[in-house]
């Protein structure tokens, strides 16, 4: 019975099976004599929860008074800090909920869609509030970085 040894691509490494699957890091494997040796194994990130509650509202009262006040404006501004056309904020029905789920997914935090619809239905404006304190704090945390 003959066995056909896996692909491997321009670096010498076989693609993992599970990339794209949750993992922070594919698998990287090696041919020795035939047989594929694991290197090095996947990590998997665990979620993490938001850095404010939704009520937290006071914690920036620059972006609460700017979302209760200029509601549309704000959620342009929102979306724009979010790399989002402001268009999501004119056109789309829900603009709070996609940018809760889209935040949420990309930055790897603890929740369910069940849980942005439910959110952003009976408390839209702290849950944007939130968003907003979030993407402020990456922000602001990236420009740290780069100093």
């Amino acid at each position: 019975m003959q066995v056909n040894p896996p692909q491997y691509d321009q670096s010498g490494y076989a693609p993992s099976p599970q990339a794209g699957y949750g993992f922070d890091q594919v698998v990287h494997s090696q041919p020795v004599g035939g047989t594929t040796v694991v290197v090095q194994q996947p990590i998997v990130q665990s979620k993490r929860g938001w850095n404010t509650g939704v009520f937290d509202c006071c914690d920036d009262c620059g972006i609460c008074l700017f979302a209760s006040f200029c509601g549309l404006c704000f959620l342009c501004q929102l979306s724009s800090d979010m790399d989002e056309s402001i268009c999501v904020a004119c056109c789309v029905p829900t603009p709070v909920l996609v940018l809760r789920t889209k935040w949420r997914t990309q930055n790897n935090i603890e929740g369910s869609i069940c849980d942005d619809c439910l959110m952003t239905h009976f408390c839209g404006s702290c849950v944007a509030c939130q968003l907003a304190r979030e993407v402020k704090m990456q922000r602001q945390n990236i420009a740290y970085q780069m100093r």
